[in-house]
């Protein structure tokens, strides 16, 4: 049998422990699998590596990586949260290097192959306990205190301009803005609600925004603060506008609150889900919440209470 240059040099190499007698000797063929297996490992190597890099490389130019990270949102606490989870991210990912680097480069370093023999000093070291106890502690410490000072605005809704109550039900919404006599239903959009049907024979790809619809959206003015009162007449439902950087859980027979404040210069339409399981068609109970600047979003609430007041007039007569 003919050998390749590199299973001769492999050969080589261990030519020496032939001569070695006793139990830990091994035969020429031991050692001639060895170099085999060893040089078909670092072949197979190759073209994994080479696959990798292959598919690194096919990736698109643009990838949307900002789906990685939660979103900035529009709203102030949106944009604090956001703040916050990136300093939080940034503190753990600098932990994880120093520490997992340290285990690495200690696993390497001192390996039993290289005679590294276990330091017994560092077993029981008072001072060294004490260091690795007191650093972490003061590392939380300093994490905790600007989250907590978060948490506390975020549930802080004093000095709130509007209040819009908000109910679950299965599965649609019901919005009141209180004081005004203005109440709706919103529900998922028709156009959507056809498609999803069994044979329907329309295709999900050609309506707009599928699944993220509705009849009528919650309007609400930017540049204000917006007191949401939550319940739920059946079961549990969670409101969530991920823009909005807020999510709470509206619960039967009980009253949850938070608030929003849409950025002045941030109106749009802005999309969310129940985030919480509650039946059949959970996934069908989207939430549209359109921002209007003030002034739009004065017109038409005097619009929806004259509506609402000649509503009024005609079921009392």
């Amino acid at each position: 049998m003919s050998l390749s240059r590199k299973e001769k040099i492999g050969l080589r190499r261990v030519m020496p422990s032939l001569t070695m007698r006793g139990p830990s000797a091994r035969s020429p063929r031991a050692i001639f699998m060895g170099v085999r297996v060893s040089i078909a490992k670092r072949m197979l190597m190759r073209p994994a590596v080479a696959g990798v890099l292959a598919a690194f490389a096919a990736m698109p130019a643009r990838a949307d990586w900002d789906l990685l990270n939660m979103p900035q949102g529009v709203s102030e606490l949106s944009r604090e949260i956001y703040d916050m989870h990136m300093i939080m991210l940034w503190i753990c990912t600098v932990i994880a290097v120093f520490t997992f680097g340290a285990m690495i480069w200690a696993m390497v370093r001192f390996r039993k192959s290289k005679g590294a023999i276990a330091d017994g000093k560092m077993l029981h070291n008072a001072r060294l306990e004490a260091a690795w106890t007191i650093v972490p502690v003061l590392i939380l410490v300093g994490m905790a205190i600007p989250s907590v000072e978060k948490l506390i605005k975020i549930e802080d809704t004093s000095g709130s301009e509007l209040t819009i109550k908000i109910t679950g039900y299965q599965w649609q919404w019901h919005y009141d803005y209180l004081g005004t006599g203005v109440s709706f239903f919103s529900r998922l959009a028709r156009e959507s609600d056809l498609a999803r049907q069994k044979d329907s024979g329309i295709d999900p790809a050609t309506v707009p925004n599928y699944l993220l619809d509705v009849d009528k959206p919650l309007i609400v003015p930017t540049g204000t603060k917006i007191r949401i009162l939550l319940t739920a007449n059946d079961v549990i439902h969670a409101w969530w506008v991920p823009d909005f950087g807020m999510k709470r859980d509206a619960i039967p027979g009980f009253i949850n609150e938070m608030w929003i404040s849409v950025d002045a210069d941030k109106p749009g339409t802005y999309r969310g889900q129940c985030a919480e399981l509650c039946g059949a068609d959970h996934g069908f109970m989207p939430i549209v919440v359109v921002a209007k600047p003030q002034d739009e979003f004065k017109a038409w609430l005097e619009q929806q209470m004259a509506e609402a007041a000649g509503v009024a007039l005609a079921a009392a007569e």
